[in-house]
């Protein structure tokens, strides 16, 4: 698995150079949807070949906004570019995430976020590591001093789904020193597996997320679902934080 690690950041990396940063912000649908997909496609085009490659026999995933369970096997899941959005806006909060799912559990995680110059590496059973050095969940027990996050998942305008998304913001504002509202997700979770953040919840929990949630894991935290059970790549949606503050936060949401 360390040779796949390897191969994987390799990969990860090189992929992140093919990013485009406009110098001026689309301000067209059709504009801002193209550079949105070129850079997804540069991306892939690279990740792709790379990783099936580094693992004979294994598929490929770029479905990021899928859920539910798996087929058994091996399965690269990508996540092209975490806030493209950000990236295409010439903002710095964007990465490039890739998740191995070995018969349907979380196997290896890699996110790099170029700009930062942060590489987040995981493999289950392993610990998580930032550019090689191990990283940690935060020690706090007390949420009245969390910084804790959200944000879409995926875009929508369904009402139900932002007056859902609001009310947990408000809740948690009312429990939290901090609440922040960003994309990437994966950029969040990560912070937490860093110990910088404290808690991140989703009401969505999509594949794009399973690297992510797998480097909290890895670096001690707890996640769950929003029933408090064990987070599963089946789960609906989930709390991932650092134990001192987890059952706080969760009690927060519900």
């Amino acid at each position: 698995m360390q040779k796949l690690m390897t191969a994987t950041v390799e990969a990860v990396r090189a992929a992140a150079t093919r990013v485009t940063r406009p110098e001026t912000p689309p301000t067209t649908s059709t504009d801002l949807f193209a550079a949105l997909r070129a850079n997804d496609e540069a991306v892939s085009d690279v990740l792709r070949p790379a990783l099936l490659a580094a693992l004979p026999g294994s598929r490929w995933s770029d479905d990021e906004h899928g859920s539910g369970p798996m087929p058994g096997g091996d399965w690269w899941v990508v996540d092209p570019v975490g806030g493209n959005m950000n990236a295409v806006q010439s903002l710095a909060d964007w990465n490039v995430g890739v998740s191995l799912v070995r018969d349907g559990r979380p196997a290896l995680a890699v996110l790099h976020a170029p700009v930062a110059g942060e590489t987040f590496t995981a493999i289950a059973g392993e610990g998580a590591f930032l550019n090689d050095v191990p990283a940690r969940v935060s020690a706090k027990t007390d949420l009245s001093l969390a910084l804790t996050g959200t944000g879409q998942a995926q875009p929508t305008r369904d009402p139900a789904h932002a007056r859902r998304a609001g009310d947990a913001i408000a809740a948690m504002m009312r429990s939290a020193l901090y609440v922040r509202a960003s994309v990437p997700v994966g950029q969040q979770l990560a912070q937490v597996a860093a110990g910088r953040m404290d808690v991140h919840w989703q009401f969505e929990n999509l594949r794009s997320h399973i690297a992510p949630v797998l480097l909290v894991l890895e670096a001690g935290g707890t996640v769950t679902d929003l029933d408090g059970q064990p987070w599963q790549i089946t789960s609906d949606g989930y709390v991932a934080a650092a134990p001192g503050v987890h059952a706080a936060a969760l009690v927060a949401l519900r």
